[in-house]
């Protein structure tokens, strides 16, 4: 019996979870959130363009945006550079992306930031196919949170 090896049994997809923006990132949005309303969407472009990469950047640029238009840009913009930073990290294309993890949650604000969008100017076909994928990254979508 020492010569077999043990079977190890999956429990469904696998997950991914991103590892954390850097700590300056975080601070400099934190302050950006902060500052007056009126500057705030100025603030947080400062910060996407020093981090171009921080998805809770994207997704709070599309929060703040002044339109339709730069609020879909916005959230475009996180949903694919989310895309790249999963794949970066090991997500072959199907696997579980967990609300519960914070450190996804920045991919996973714009991916339904865009859905959104995307239902608001009339794209339907990307809103049906946003709203499918948030399924899939995780069933349990949308958060109670």
């Amino acid at each position: 019996m020492s010569d077999i090896n043990p079977v190890h049994l999956t429990t469904g997809p696998p997950e991914t979870i991103l590892p954390p923006e850097p700590a300056d990132a975080l601070a400099a949005l934190e302050a950006a959130l902060n500052a007056p309303e009126a500057e705030r969407r100025t603030e947080v472009g400062k910060v996407v363009c020093s981090w171009p990469t921080f998805l809770a950047g994207w997704a709070s640029m599309g929060d703040l945006a002044s339109d339709d238009a730069e609020a879909y840009a916005a959230y475009r913009v996180g949903y694919h550079r989310g895309l790249d930073r999963l794949r970066q990290n090991g997500w072959r294309g199907s696997g579980y992306v967990r609300w519960q993890h914070e450190t996804n949650r920045g991919f996973l604000r714009a991916l339904a930031g865009l859905q959104r969008l995307a239902a608001t100017i009339g794209e339907s076909d990307e809103d049906e196919r946003c709203a499918h994928f948030l399924l899939q990254l995780d069933p349990a979508w949308p958060p109670s949170e």
